[in-house]
């Protein structure tokens, strides 16, 4: 049995671009965390579930590996970075490209995209393999820190989801409603590469 902690990142700090000559792909991916969202990401750490841990795995988003320090830094290790757990890549060069109900016409057809942007379907393609990979090594409890429409894609492998509000369920029951906190954090448990469970940790938060 492996068990994997995957997470969202934690609050993003967006900043006013006054002027920026990085693309809108390079700003998105070096959006740092706020100070709030330092403090969710260091709370999150002191998770019992996310103790003795073999393996931190990150994005190459600065959020990503931001939010994912804390976790590593409580289980003396390092962050490895892989960047195929990076979010979905949207394929526009200003927010005023991108069409209306995007991400209902992405979920409603899994092969929508636009520009140089990925499919859902890609998404998922790409983050199942990148997680395929991490489970053929030998640790066992890992934790992955990723982002949430990138988490949804990979639980559409297994899971089904309602695009009415997001909500996914598993073998029928439902674990997660939809709306995404900072730091989300799901429980997959493996048997080799088989999917047998999966829990929803901010579900059991008091």
């Amino acid at each position: 049995m492996k068990t994997v902690y995957l997470l969202r990142h934690s609050e993003p700090l967006k900043p006013e671009m006054i002027y920026n000559e990085d693309t809108l792909q390079i700003q998105n991916e070096k959006y740092p965390l706020t100070i709030n969202g330092e403090e969710i990401a260091k709370t999150t750490s002191k998770n019992k579930e996310l103790y003795d841990l073999n393996a931190v795995y990150s994005s190459n988003y600065t959020r990503a590996m931001a939010t994912a320090k804390y976790i590593a830094l409580e289980n003396n290790t390092n962050v490895k970075v892989i960047s195929d757990f990076h979010e979905r890549t949207m394929g526009i060069n200003s927010w005023d490209e991108l069409p209306l109900n995007y991400n209902l016409k992405q979920f409603e057809d899994i092969d929508y995209k636009i520009g140089f942007g990925e499919s859902i379907r890609e998404v998922k393609e790409r983050m199942y393999n990148a997680l395929m990979n991490v489970l053929k090594s030998e640790d066992d409890k890992i934790a992955i820190v990723s982002h949430a429409t990138a988490i949804t894609a990979l639980l559409l492998t297994w899971c089904e989801c309602d695009i009415n509000n997001y909500s996914m369920k598993f073998n029928g029951k439902e674990f997660f409603d939809g709306n995404w906190n900072y730091c989300q954090t799901f429980k997959l448990t493996f048997d080799n590469e088989n999917l047998i469970n999966i829990e929803n940790l901010d579900n059991e938060k008091t």
